[in-house]
């Protein structure tokens, strides 16, 4: 349990990082940072203006007018589990580097795509592109960046590169397949958990799983050594995107970024929210009710935040918030199994199950 975490606080969510083990995990989000980022920032440098500004302003390099900025960049934990990877794999992590910088490139086309169609005006705690910059530049940015990581990995010339580029692209092809997934399930009424688990897989698993895949294949690692790291980071995805869930609805704005009550904001059929509706009882019942309400409402953008926090009580009573926590701590529990099919150095294992335990227990 981490009392400092409003999303699993009294969830039990995960033990959490002992003081040692979170400042080495801070170190290796550093190193996959430090070393990632230069060869990310020659990729960006190619794009055509004013593209190559509005992506440096994605990433924090720079603020809306151009000056030079220090940005959030984010957790950077694909990176890290990119360099973590090669080293699984017997190779040294900056054999990782090209696989690191096209996972990142991956996530932050999605990461555009998203705050275009979700609507989010706010992501690390600055206007996004598209509010900044209008939705025709969030676009086309994404969809260079997308490109831009195929020619990242393919440009190295290898079978290895060739390898990688294939994992890369099935795992871009499911993040797509997730985000249709998540938007088509805001218009349904009702949405089973089993759903939720396999849009949730797709959308954040599949990308995730491939990070800590690809730098072993740029390594050299078989097929069986990649698919069961494959599955580590899958399932750790899983355990990523139920905390994310929970944050979703309970994070600190501070910490998050985001506006309160954000999921319910939009209407996501989020793991809490599916979960409470299939529990069962009078808070389930009174729950379904009132969103089935909602999604008639022609008034529910000017909904008070008492309105919002009084949905966010009836799906913690029902039980979602719970067993959102559980599940988080149940995908952490098989993400780490799959490392004991995986021969490598007990320091790299060691550091990828505290990586792990920071993806389970954060605030944001």
């Amino acid at each position: 349990m981490n009392p400092g975490n409003p999303a699993v606080e009294n969830t039990d969510a995960s033990a959490g990082p002992a003081g040692g083990e979170k400042a080495d995990t801070l170190a290796l989000l550093e190193r996959g940072r430090t070393l990632s980022t230069p060869v990310l920032r020659a990729a960006v440098d190619r794009l055509a203006a004013p593209m190559d500004t509005v992506a440096a302003y994605h990433f924090g390099w720079i603020d809306a007018y151009g000056n030079p900025a220090d940005g959030d960049g984010g957790k950077a934990v694909r990176p890290a589990l990119a360099l973590l990877s090669a080293e699984a794999a017997g190779a040294a992590p900056e054999v990782g580097i090209p696989g690191a910088v096209a996972v990142e490139l991956v996530h932050n086309f999605s990461l555009l795509h998203d705050d275009l169609m979700d609507g989010d005006e706010q992501r690390r705690h600055r206007d996004t592109v598209w509010k900044v910059h209008g939705p025709a530049l969030a676009i086309l940015v994404g969809d260079a960046l997308f490109a831009l990581a195929n020619e990242v990995l393919l440009e190295l010339g290898t079978v290895e590169a060739g390898r990688a580029a294939r994992r890369l692209t099935t795992a871009s092809r499911k993040l797509i397949d997730g985000q249709a997934q998540d938007i088509s399930y805001e218009h349904r009424e009702s949405v089973t958990v089993e759903e939720c688990l396999e849009m949730e897989g797709n959308k954040t698993g599949a990308l995730l799983a491939c990070a800590v895949s690809i730098g072993a294949v740029l390594g050299g690692a078989d097929d069986r050594t990649a698919d069961k790291l494959e599955e580590y980071g899958y399932h750790l995805g899983l355990a990523f995107q139920a905390v994310d869930d929970l944050l979703g609805i309970w994070g600190d704005p501070d910490s998050t970024g985001k506006q309160t009550w954000s999921d319910l904001r939009q209407r996501k059929k989020s793991l809490p929210v599916v979960a409470a509706l299939a529990a069962g009882g009078p808070a389930c019942e009174e729950l379904a009710e009132l969103l089935a309400a909602d999604a008639k409402s022609n008034d529910f953008e000017n909904f008070s935040e008492e309105e919002f926090a009084a949905r966010a009580a009836l799906i913690e009573a029902a039980g979602g918030r719970r067993w959102t926590a559980d599940e988080a701590r149940r995908q952490y529990e098989i993400a780490i199994r799959a490392l004991d099919e995986v021969d490598m150095d007990q320091r790299v294992r060691d550091q990828l199950v505290a990586l792990a335990d920071f993806v389970v227990v954060r605030k944001r």
